[in-house]
């Protein structure tokens, strides 16, 4: 989860979507214009040895200067050894 954050801070789109899993990739990813300030990991659920769920909040400036705040609750499957982002529900 860390990773794909600093992949959006640094609008990696090569490893977002390479840490995307494949069933749920989009195949293109666009970029808000979103100035990304801080995550935080508020929760890991193994669900199995390959599900699990993070719970994070991530918070970012837009252009205008308003703070936005990111609350997910994220799918990941393990897949040869790597994790993989499935899907989240945003609350």
């Amino acid at each position: 989860m860390c990773s794909r954050y600093t992949a959006f801070v640094k609008e990696d789109k090569d490893y977002l979507l390479r840490t995307w899993h494949e069933s749920t990739r989009p195949k293109e990813l666009d970029f808000e214009p979103l100035h990304w300030r801080s995550l935080k990991i508020e929760a890991f659920m193994p669900l199995s040895e390959i599900t699990a769920r993070v719970k994070f909040v991530a918070k970012a400036r837009d252009d205008a200067g308003n703070m936005i705040t990111l609350k997910e609750n994220s799918r990941f499957v393990k897949e040869n050894g790597r994790w993989y982002y499935i899907d989240g529900i945003l609350s």
